[in-house]
């Protein structure tokens, strides 16, 4: 059992201490509650929506004294925290995500792949490889906003073992239907736990939530409220519910020219 905690909270643009003393607040009422996981929306401490000047100027590496803070954090709560930050990276400015250990170890730093609307004017792609990471709770994917809209991605971290997709968002008001449908979808299409984690205002439609990996969704937070969202997620009923729901056996890991292993779920 993980005991994981959503932080739907409203990052206003630019400021960025304001956000980050807020985001620590929120961190460590998880912490005190038990929280195992916790996940932050997208740009939660710069804020989303600002000028490519103003990225350039707030954006950090992933080796900066933000991520770092949060890498204190982690090891002090004795927590995984997922961790999404404007990066700069050789002169480029990416939307990323920073995966740290319980320990304090960062473990990996994801891009996102798929960019939306203006964010293509500002930002670069990351690459369009989706590896789970392996972290002391298991084998978690992560996906940023838009990168949910395309069941690929999904599918594939699904196929390399993933039990967990964490999507950090800033999903507008406009596209709340589609956030209601394809997490949904995401989870039920590859059987695994997914866990949306959006901002609230600025836009944006709010509705972090956990969905099983049938596709039921067991929690959600409302639309305009910050909330802390905490699940507890038992992954040992994913091996049941793919015995009913035999999706990932049925399109095998073969038909992406996979190896098929022992672990591979596709297998």
């Amino acid at each position: 059992m993980i005991r994981t905690a959503a932080l739907q909270m409203h990052s206003k643009p630019g400021e960025h201490g304001k956000n980050f003393n807020k985001a620590v607040h929120f961190i460590k009422e998880a912490a005190a509650k038990g929280a195992d996981l916790i996940v932050l929306p997208e740009l939660a401490v710069s804020g989303y929506g600002l000028t490519e000047e103003n990225y350039h100027t707030l954006a950090e590496t992933s080796s900066g004294s933000l991520i770092t803070s949060f890498q204190e954090l982690a090891r002090e709560l004795k927590t995984v925290l997922v961790v999404p930050f404007a990066e700069k990276s050789e002169g480029s400015l990416f939307i990323s995500a920073a995966v740290i250990e319980s320990s304090g170890r960062l473990l990996t730093v994801y891009r996102k792949s798929f960019l939306w609307g203006d964010e293509k004017r500002i930002f670069s792609s990351g690459k369009k490889s989706y590896e789970p990471v392996e972290s002391s709770l298991g084998k978690i994917g992560i996906l940023i906003c838009a990168d949910a809209e395309f069941s690929e991605p999904s599918r594939l971290l699904a196929l390399k073992g993933a039990d967990l997709i964490i999507i950090p968002s800033v999903w507008s008001l406009g596209a709340e239907s589609r956030w209601d449908i394809q997490l949904p979808a995401r989870a039920l299409d590859n059987t695994v736990f997914v866990m949306g984690v959006n901002t609230v205002k600025e836009g944006t439609c709010g509705k972090s939530k956990f969905v099983r990996p049938d596709g039921k969704v067991i929690n959600e937070a409302p639309r305009e409220k910050e909330s802390l969202l905490i699940e507890d997620l038992d992954l040992t009923i994913i091996k049941n519910i793919r015995k009913n729901i035999p999706y990932l056996q049925d399109f095998p890991a073969s038909f992406y020219n996979f190896p098929l292993t022992e672990n591979n779920p596709g297998n």
